[in-house]
């Protein structure tokens, strides 16, 4: 039997669409879900293995049948490759984001790509300065700047170029452990081959390649995408704006940009907003245009330019379900498969963008950097002729939304401190904010959906932890009010009286899953000026919904910086004590930190609050 809407979903406006769809015998995620129990253990124990074709093999967990795989594999090495894989794939999604934004770059400096221009000139001097190549003119070193870059992935020897971001004493653990990253594109590489059968068979050297390929991802794909992105489409800055499927409207043409990159829905704003596509719209009876977003790619925009957000993960099937969205436009990562059907249920138009990513049902409107803006201009004139087509007794839009303030770079978040991050030090060390929390990840039916996200947060910041937020938890924030100056009356005495003197709210938006990068250089920063390493900071990190692989990777790179991470769901590794053992205790010996994992909100946040005091105390600071 299905689970009621109210124990599936926190958000009122969830659960009003989840009825919709089960009175209109619609399917969600939830549903499937639902189908799928019991799941199968031996996967959720890590303990099965299809890497060769002699298997697939599975460990008995309870002793009593194979304790081997047929190549001699045991559970200890099968669920370290496993995991070895998860991260791999993850880093590799992070990494080809970020290897699209370099060629949009490379290609706009050489003029080959019009429609997108250089808009931050100070970020892009300041990274020519980082790779040591001279400036001859204005925006004279984009190209090099590029090459430069886009170098990085294949680099064979020496290390990724921003790990020297990292403070010194972080970059000497990793040279120790033999894990500092020397191409994107190798470790990822390397992974597989390893994995691969009868290679590496120790459960530590497996892991700690997992490691160097999230530390790859972290202080290489994900912060080189971060930083490119802000080149071309401008680093943000706070902004007003609105979340949750109440930003949709009856009177107007609703188009939904979805995914994780931004290359295409810069330019569907920019489109949307051209006088002939607004006069046409009018002409066909709605009253203007409205861009939405889901997911990142939703954050991309919500950040640079205060689109709404319509929802996070688990809301984009009950976008389509408003009967109110003439295209749901998709790039890549976390789309559902199930959209196609479903859009074909309904008028909505199932756009996919992405040479890489085919879906079923779907329009193909494939995306070229030469063509951006007429490309853009396309989609957006097939959602408004679509508006016709709209059935308006099938309508249902709650009206659930909240107002947020979104857009908090590491430029933003200094230029709020005076150009300095001394006042957040000072903060810090009097006790006015107790530690820095990063929340984090996706959403997992698995989970009451944004409760993890939200009664965590609450219970930071009502012990006056700052949270640093990301991706799908960052817009269960903004539906849940916490990212509003006023949100501070929620938090303690220490950080209510920051927030208000600042006028910021206790939760602070730094933007999607990439976006994560610029928590690192944060916390980089505060170590450089304490003279101290990541590792010794009263931070931590959480992940209380994940269920992507690039979830696995971002908890490899915040654990190997040094960052106590706690996990919400649980990560298919408990089949191997040894992994388990590595994971949660050995490795704090290496790196200084460890993953820990606490499916109550409630309990994850007495975790991270204990860990952060006793940071304090090592660092003599009153707890």
């Amino acid at each position: 039997m299905a689970n009621k809407p109210a124990t599936e979903s926190t958000d009122p406006a969830t659960t009003k669409m989840l009825l919709e769809a089960r009175r209109a015998g619609l399917e969600t995620a939830w549903d499937r879900f639902n189908k799928q129990q019991p799941q199968c253990g031996f996967g959720q124990l890590g303990i099965c293995c299809r890497n060769c074709n002699m298997g697939p093999c599975r460990i008995d967990p309870f002793g009593e049948g194979p304790e081997k795989g047929v190549c001699g594999a045991t559970a200890d090495i099968i669920v370290a490759r496993n995991l070895l894989r998860m991260i791999a794939a993850g880093a590799a999604a992070h990494a080809d984001h970020a290897r699209d934004a370099v060629i949009v770059f490379k290609e706009a400096s050489e003029g080959r790509a019009r429609s997108y221009q250089i808009k931050d000139d100070t970020k892009l001097k300041a990274l020519a300065a980082e790779y040591n190549i001279p400036s001859r003119g204005e925006r004279g070193g984009a190209a090099d700047l590029a090459n430069a870059l886009l170098s990085d992935f294949g680099r064979q020897q020496g290390s990724v170029t921003f790990t020297r971001r990292a403070p010194e004493k972080r970059q000497k653990i990793w040279e120790r452990l033999g894990i500092i990253p020397r191409g994107i594109d190798r470790e990822i590489v390397e992974c597989m081959h390893r994995t691969n059968m009868g290679v590496d068979n120790d459960p530590l050297h497996i892991l700690l390649q997992g490691l160097r390929t999230g530390l790859a991802d972290g202080w290489g794909a994900s912060m080189i995408a971060t930083d490119v992105q802000d080149m071309l489409f401008g680093t943000p800055s706070p902004k007003r704006s609105e979340a949750n499927l109440g930003v949709l409207r009856e009177d107007e043409v609703n188009i939904i940009v979805h995914g994780h990159e931004p290359i295409l829905s810069e330019m569907i704003v920019e489109a949307a907003s051209d006088p002939e596509m607004i006069r046409l719209a009018e002409k066909l009876g709605a009253k203007g245009i409205n861009v939405a977003g889901i997911c990142c790619t939703g954050n991309e925009v919500l950040m640079r330019h205060g689109i709404p957000a319509a929802g996070n993960f688990l809301q984009q099937e009950l976008a389509v379900i408003t009967g109110a969205v003439e295209a749901m436009v998709v790039d890549v990562q976390c789309v559902m498969p199930s959209l196609g059907g479903l859009a074909a249920c309904y008028h909505t138009k199932f756009i996919s963008t992405s040479p890489k990513a085919e879906f079923p049902g779907a329009i193909r409107m494939e995306f070229s950097e030469d063509r951006a803006a007429e490309i853009a201009r396309e989609i957006v004139r097939t959602a408004v002729e679509n508006y016709r087509n709209r059935d308006m007794s099938r309508v249902v839009i709650p009206r659930e939304k909240s107002e947020c303030m979104v857009g908090f770079s590491v430029e933003a978040i200094l230029n709020a401190l005076g150009g300095s991050p001394q006042p957040l030090i000072d903060a810090v060390v009097n006790g006015s904010i107790k530690g820095i929390a990063a929340v984090v990840g996706c959403n997992n039916p698995k989970v009451q959906h944004d409760h993890g996200h939200i009664n965590l947060v609450r219970e930071l910041i009502r012990n006056s932890i700052l949270v640093v937020t990301t991706g799908c938890n960052a817009i269960a924030c903004a539906k849940a009010g916490l990212l509003r100056p006023d949100a501070a009356r929620e938090a303690g005495d220490g950080l209510r009286g920051v927030c208000e003197s600042l006028g910021i709210p206790p939760v602070l938006h730094m933007g999607s899953c990439v976006d994560i990068s610029r928590i690192l250089v944060v916390a980089a920063a505060i170590a450089n000026r304490l003279g101290v390493d990541i590792s010794d900071l009263p931070v931590a990190g959480a992940a209380p919904e994940w269920m992507s692989e690039k979830a696995v990777s971002i908890g490899a790179y915040v654990v190997a910086s040094g960052v106590y991470t706690v996990l919400g769901t649980v990560p298919p590794v408990l089949g191997s004590p040894v992994v388990t053992k590595i994971l949660t205790k050995d490795i704090g010996d290496a790196v200084g930190a460890t993953f820990a994992v606490e499916p109550d909100p409630s309990k994850a946040a007495r975790l991270i609050i204990e860990h952060i005091e006793g940071k304090r105390k090592a660092l003599g600071l009153k707890v």
